[in-house]
């Protein structure tokens, strides 16, 4: 196992990794931008400034966060999600100077980055595919032309995309030149990348996504699933585990299909697959994320496995720890992501000072909370406003419901708007808890 370890992220996510850090006997050294040098996450750590608050010039340069984690004498560096997580460039950087980069290989890296190489070799492995395009688009003729197959309404998107961006949806021929046009500047601004594919747009779907484990021994495994369906704007704002609306057989069908797939492109770490589920009940490959997810606890939750520190083991050279039959996944986890944000003003951001900070009780054992935050911390205006997560565990959906309600109401912020109020109006709706909804819509808020 790695002595020390250079966090190369921020606020939760680091406060994370330091967690199971601080349980295998690793130290964690933290980057951070001049923005976050007194976070409370810091306090009483070894922390190296990167640079300014800038993201540009502090957690997504490469070069500056190799050259600490070498300073500080770091053996390894773990990129968390989002930044440079899944940059391949990054990870190569890593190993070039002879830091472990904990997750897959560049090579690995790069294929599932580029969204119609990927989606080949998923569908080669015995995932479905959703019906589109064999590649990149050449223009907007041939856009049309692939529409005119695959039937309206379609989407075209980034190559290189991710978050939502670069995508734009088309529902006749009159529309796909301005579709096509609008994804492809988007595309250039966002990702420095004009290339576009379109698939058939899925409306009223589900989304449904698949944690998995492997290592460099060819062993992987799944963790079950998490339905991700309740979203705005392609930002997931709620989680769960097992998928409530998944039949037992397409479960099972794509779970092992998707080991199946991760170890025939000699996947190692953690990854996460995303699908949408049709109208007819199949779960349909989208992309795979060569990161951990924001949303890994669910995961952990249903079956007590530290994913981190699997991570840390694997990219240390070992086995995991855990082969699929050991993998026991128990009752029901929900996660709510809560933000710095007024979701009565259009989730206005709102940075600040927080004044007061109380956190729920465990409810013995049925609530955990991920958070980098204490009172007396300013929320920044730079990056992403999450302030924690809050996951509730239940032998069903309804317990882990009920929990998570109890918890919220006890979750107490004042100095910030929060996200808190929209989500026990979610919890306690009807369209929430009968599972009538899709990605279209936010059950129970308006």
């Amino acid at each position: 196992m790695f002595r020390r370890l250079f966090v190369a992220n921020r606020g939760e996510v680091a406060a994370r990794v330091a967690r199971t850090c601080d349980q295998l006997g690793v130290t964690p050294v933290f980057g951070v931008s001049e923005a976050d040098a007194n976070a409370p996450y810091t306090i009483d750590r070894e922390t190296v400034v990167l640079g300014p608050a800038r993201s540009a010039e502090s957690y997504l340069d490469p070069v500056r966060i190799v050259q600490a984690a070498v300073q500080s004498r770091c053996t390894a560096v773990h990129p968390g999600w989002g930044f440079l997580a899944e940059n391949p460039r990054f990870a190569s950087l890593c190993e070039l100077h002879g830091v472990t980069f904990v997750g897959p290989p560049a090579n690995v890296m790069h294929l599932m980055g580029q969204k119609t190489p990927a989606k080949k070799a998923m569908g080669a492995a015995g995932l479905t595919l959703i019906p589109g395009s064999d590649g990149v688009l050449a223009d907007a003729d041939e856009a049309a032309r692939v529409a005119d197959e695959i039937g309206y309404p379609v989407l075209i998107k980034a190559e290189a995309g991710g978050g939502g961006r670069g995508m734009r949806i088309a529902r006749s021929t009159d529309e796909i030149r301005s579709a096509f046009d609008d994804a492809t500047n988007e595309s250039r601004v966002a990702f420095g990348d004009t290339r576009v594919y379109m698939e058939k747009l899925i409306e009223g779907g589900r989304h449904i996504e698949i944690q998995l484990m492997s290592d460099t021994f060819g062993n992987a495994v799944h963790i079950g699933e998490r339905d991700c369906t309740v979203q705005r704007n392609h930002q997931k704002l709620i989680e769960e585990s097992p998928a409530p609306v998944l039949d037992a057989e397409e479960r099972a069908r794509t779970l092992e299909a998707a080991v199946t797939a991760t170890a025939s492109i000699g996947y190692v770490g953690a990854g996460t697959m995303e699908f949408l589920l049709d109208d007819n009940g199949v779960l349909r490959f989208m992309e795979m994320n060569t990161r951990l997810q924001v949303e890994h606890c669910v995961s952990e939750m249903r079956s007590g496995i530290d994913l981190v520190a699997e991570q840390l083991r694997v990219a240390a050279g070992c086995k995991l720890s855990v082969s699929q039959d050991d993998v026991s996944l128990n009752g029901h986890a929900i996660e709510c992501r809560i933000n710095a944000e007024d979701p009565t003003n259009g989730f206005r951001p709102s940075p600040g000072t927080i004044t007061r900070w109380d956190l729920p009780g465990d409810r013995d054992g049925a609530i955990r909370v991920d958070t980098h935050v204490a009172a007396g911390y300013t929320v920044p205006p730079h990056y992403d406003s999450l302030l924690c997560k809050v996951i509730a565990h239940g032998a069903t959906r309804d317990d882990a419901c009920d929990h998570m309600i109890a918890a919220l109401e006890q979750l107490v912020c004042e100095g910030v708007d929060t996200t808190i109020p929209m989500h026990l109006q979610i919890m306690r709706s009807d369209a929430f808890r009968k599972n009538d909804y899709d990605t279209s819509s936010i059950p129970g808020w308006e």
